[in-house]
């Protein structure tokens, strides 16, 4: 589906199924230098269970037009005027990393447009070291193989990848570099600094009223578990879920993180 959104052009995956107004919408929403794919199997689970998916590919991300926003205030405003343009009155969250701040600031600027929220891969503050914020202005691809070892479990997940065939450290740098050279070298550190300055995460998480998921990797080095107690601590009646990776949740566990979201989703408010 292709929209346009504040003059330019926004590119959302919708699971392979046509959007249809009467079902109930999930938003899922990338983290840094990446795009739409990283939901590959949650996405389109999803849309062929019942529901409307949209997975944006962000500004300056993927196939999406315009430069990358440098603000979660800014993304979280687009977030919203893309529901608009979609037709989309409320709508369930769901955001990995930087895409968790995104749905969450949004939860905050309009409260009645969320029903669910799931953070995954979340925390706040969600600090980036001086050293990786110059090297993702610098020397982006050293920032690439830094993120990416940092972010996965291990080289292999064993006894065997979740999905035959594909090699999840590999598939992961192969998109963060697809990312820089369509849509330039800067949309890493771009997203590394929005993370890094925002500062409404407190407020933010303290205004949630509505059912709220956490999904944290045990072994996440990018968002350690430890560091997710003041989110946790804040918005008290999320239900919190840990599953057996590092910070490419998604793809080191995706059954286990589907069968959270859609449990989640299924239940009743």
């Amino acid at each position: 589906m292709l929209l346009t959104i504040q003059g330019e052009r926004a590119y959302c995956y919708t699971g392979g199924k046509a959007f249809n107004p009467a079902q109930p919408t999930i938003v899922f929403l990338h983290g840094a230098q990446n795009d739409h794919s990283v939901w590959a199997l949650q996405s389109r689970y999803f849309a062929h269970h019942g529901w409307n998916v949209l997975a944006p590919d962000l500004p300056g991300h993927g196939r999406s037009g315009g430069p990358a926003l440098d603000t979660v205030e800014a993304l979280a405003a687009w977030l919203l005027a893309l529901l608009d343009a979609a037709g989309v009155v409320r709508a369930m969250l769901a955001g990995h990393s930087m895409g968790s701040l995104i749905a969450l600031e949004a939860a905050c600027q309009a409260p009645e447009r969320v029903t669910r929220l799931a953070l995954l891969g979340s925390t706040w503050p969600m600090k980036v070291s001086p050293a990786l914020l110059e090297t993702a202005r610098t020397d982006v691809q050293t920032a690439i193989d830094m993120v990416n070892i940092w972010s996965h479990s291990s080289i292999a997940q064993k006894p065997s990848f979740p999905g035959p065939g594909f090699f999840a450290m590999g598939g992961a740098r192969r998109l963060k570099q697809h990312i820089a050279a369509r849509n330039g070298q800067q949309v890493f550190y771009t997203d590394f600094s929005a993370c890094n300055a925002y500062a409404n995460g407190e407020a933010a998480a303290a205004s949630v009223r509505c059912p709220a998921l956490f999904i944290f990797g045990r072994r996440d080095m990018m968002t350690p578990p430890k560091s997710t107690r003041l989110l946790t601590s804040t918005i008290a009646h999320g239900q919190v879920v840990q599953v057996d990776s590092g910070h490419e949740l998604m793809a080191e566990q995706p059954d286990a993180v589907l069968d959270a979201l859609f449990g989640f989703a299924s239940t009743s408010i």
